[in-house]
């Protein structure tokens, strides 16, 4: 995490003062920290905590960029440092502690104040502002602040017991500067409950050593003894002392060190980016049901024993691609043993292809009935020509609206299935041939070669083939048909949108439809409204036409049955409670 963690003190004689500071650095260290480790110095313990490996070696410095009290120094002048080191944290001659982290090859480099002029100037004005203006009720407490220009700070306020201060305590904050508003914001609670654990640690300290004192010179009863004297004499007598002898802690400092570089990376690592593309659509959400299905299902099979099974009808494929291995292949007939790679060429390659190779009025009519909900049959002796047109087709409809029946050797009825695929033998009833509700795409040996362009360089294939589309009710050319409908031909003829960019169009018309259809769900099968305020909803969704209303219908069986048992619980919950009061 990109921040600065930081502990300041009030001074009665000098105000608000920076004890100690931990920053983060991506970059080398600097040449004050970065230098080779003096012979003869003790190391301190190595710690592992979080990652980090806590080595805080006493390393040489240069004087101008150590943690000397020097006049280049962006810290305060030695005139300004309170004698019995109150405002004091490190030794002049203490260059600072270094942790590495070897999972990223960051380092937590700790000081009394930042080397960096600019950030020396942040943490001084942060420290200032937490120690006077920025302070919750009762001066002790968490408290956010700042603004872009000087960075956002998180602060906490407390006291540490003293029996030599006024009041017996002095005031001290932990302060957590970064540039990122919303990161600090969203990290309040982690970081309140981590500092908080800190503060008690060194109130408990200072508590112990407050109490022996006063156990063995009650400093209250003297005072009260003692004459009156002027409080700036009385002031400048009790200087204020280090944090190390009032907690009485000689690692104080590496302690904190450990502390503070532990609460960067940990608070840096439990916030991630990630990328949110919104709530799931209809579309995932009915495919994790139906792969949940198929889990159960399987499991099923896997507890049964194996027993010999009759040779099935061919099975509804909803929402998913069929397989080179599923059951349905073994109902192809002895045209898979053609040549693959010349008979995938003999396929539609998307929307636009398809409206293409169809015609205009031919392709319309078709989309017209797949958008209606009503069955589309396709009889030719290319089952992989059949699949593609399925593949290309279904990109219209949600998911939970489609029904495939790939290739089969006899009818099947509208109810199982809204796509279906016969070979050329197959005899259709002459009801379901005159019926509204059905559209027929018989694919013929063309009589004529060159029938239909080639689209790409390597298609020649199709040109063999005539597709003849006909239908109960033919949709007339002047017809307004469903909007969707005119939108999507209005993307395929637009030649300027290619096809990812078509597919994506898709998309977001089928997800706006959704909704509307979401909408109309809540309306009529929850709410139960009457028919007269159903037409006025339709009327501001822009779907009061006939098709348009259709083409809800139909979607709302697409629905996901997560969304509406979700939307059943908690609309009628509400209603059930008040009936029973």
């Amino acid at each position: 995490m990109n921040a600065i963690v930081a502990l300041c003190h009030f001074c009665e004689l000098h105000g608000p003062r920076t004890l100690f500071c931990t920053e983060v650095l991506h970059s080398p260290l600097p040449q004050g920290a970065s230098s080779g480790d003096i012979s003869g110095q003790n190391e301190q313990a190595e710690e592992e905590e979080g990652g980090i490996q806590m080595s805080s070696r006493i390393r040489s410095h240069s004087p101008a960029e150590g943690a000397s009290a020097d006049s280049s120094s962006p810290g305060p002048k030695k005139s300004d440092m309170c004698e019995a080191s109150g405002c004091r944290s490190l030794a002049g001659g203490h260059p600072g502690y270094v942790s590495h982290d070897k999972e990223t090859s960051i380092k937590y480099v700790s000081h009394q104040h930042p080397n960096h002029p600019q950030l020396f100037s942040i943490v001084r004005q942060a420290c200032v502002r937490s120690l006077s203006c920025e302070v919750c009720p009762g001066r002790e407490g968490p408290i956010f602040f700042g603004d872009e220009q000087h960075g956002f700070v998180f602060s906490h306020t407390f006291f540490i017991k003293d029996s030599l201060a006024r009041g017996f305590q002095r005031w001290y904050s932990i302060i957590t500067i970064m540039m990122d508003r919303i990161y600090l914001i969203n990290s309040w609670p982690f970081l309140l409950g981590k500092i908080r654990g800190i503060i008690d640690e060194l109130q408990g300290k200072a508590l112990k050593v407050f109490e022996a004192e006063q156990y063995g010179c009650p400093q209250r009863a003297q005072r009260m003894n003692t004459a009156f004297t002027p409080f700036l004499h009385q002031r400048n007598g009790n200087a204020a002392r280090s944090l190390t002898s009032l907690t009485n802690d000689e690692n104080l400092w590496a302690c904190l060190h450990t502390s503070f570089a532990w609460l960067l990376k940990a608070c840096g690592s439990r916030l991630t980016e990630k990328l949110l593309e919104g709530a799931p659509t209809e579309d995932t959400l009915v495919q994790m049901e139906k792969l949940a299905d198929l889990k159960e299902e399987s499991e099923g099979w896997d507890g049964s024993e194996e027993e010999e099974k009759p040779s099935p009808q061919p099975d509804v494929v909803e929402g998913q691609e069929l397989s080179k291995g599923s059951p349905e292949t073994s109902l192809m007939p002895d045209c898979n043993s053609w040549n693959v790679a010349h008979r995938r060429l003999s396929v539609f390659r998307s929307l636009r292809h398809m409206r293409q190779v169809l015609g205009a009025s031919a392709f319309r009519m078709l989309a017209w009935h797949v958008l209606m909900g009503n069955q589309v049959i396709w009889k030719a002796r290319d089952m992989d020509l059949v699949q593609s047109a399925f593949d290309v087709l279904r990109t219209m409809l949600p998911v939970g609206c489609v029904r495939i029946i790939p290739y089969s050797d006899q009818y099947e009825e509208a109810y199982r299935c809204n796509f279906l695929g016969l070979s050329p033998h197959v005899q259709i009833p002459s009801h379901i041939l005159a019926s509204e509700f059905a559209v027929l795409v018989e694919v013929r040996a063309a009589t004529r070669s060159g029938l239909y362009p080639a689209l790409f360089d390597d298609e020649q294939s199709l040109n063999k083939y005539e597709f003849v589309v006909t239908s109960g009710s033919p949709v007339a050319a002047d017809r307004v048909g469903p909007t969707i409908l005119n939108k999507i031909e209005a993307a395929l003829t637009n030649q300027n949108l290619s096809v990812d960019v078509v597919d994506q169009c898709l998309v977001c018309l089928k997800e706006e439809w959704m909704n509307k259809v979401k909408v109309l769900f809540k309306f009529t099968k929850v709410d139960s409204r009457p028919k007269e305020d159903t037409q006025k909803l339709l009327s501001i969704l822009g779907a009061a036409e006939e098709d348009n209303v259709k083409l809800l219908k139909f979607w709302m069986t697409g629905l996901s049955k997560t969304y509406k048992s979700h939307l059943m619980s908690t609309v009628r919950s509400p209603t059930s409670s008040e009936s029973r009061n």
